[in-house]
């Protein structure tokens, strides 16, 4: 099966690794972006950082001005909430394929040399 090898290199500094190792928690690997609690605002964040999305959202404001109003609000605001979804639905996607490769890779068998 697939493994990896830590070979340690730590000779006369053995006595400060593990002083410093209690600092850390573990050596997992994490390259997700989101959690559960904190996907909907960082994402809707990241989301509205782009140009088209806050031109759109400048349009769904105005048209809920009575003065400039051109048509119904609700069909303003149908392309931006689709396209809002969608991307939402696309980060999560691969956000969730990040976290299951993620988990993978740290449960794999590992060798550790000592002499």
């Amino acid at each position: 099966g697939k493994h990896r090898i830590v070979i340690p290199c730590l000779g006369h500094f053995k006595e400060e690794y593990e002083k410093v190792s209690k600092l850390y928690m573990n050596n997992k690997i994490q390259t997700t972006k989101y959690t559960l609690l904190n996907f909907l605002p960082r994402n809707l964040f990241e989301q509205f950082h782009r140009f088209a999305n806050l031109y759109f959202l400048f349009l769904v404001l105005l048209n809920w001005v009575p003065l400039v109003e051109a048509f119904q609000k609700e069909i303003a605001m149908l392309p931006l909430i689709v396209v809002l979804i969608i991307t939402a639905v696309k980060d999560g996607l691969e956000d969730y394929s990040k976290y299951k490769m993620d988990k993978q890779i740290n449960n794999l068998l590992t060798k550790v040399y000592s002499r």
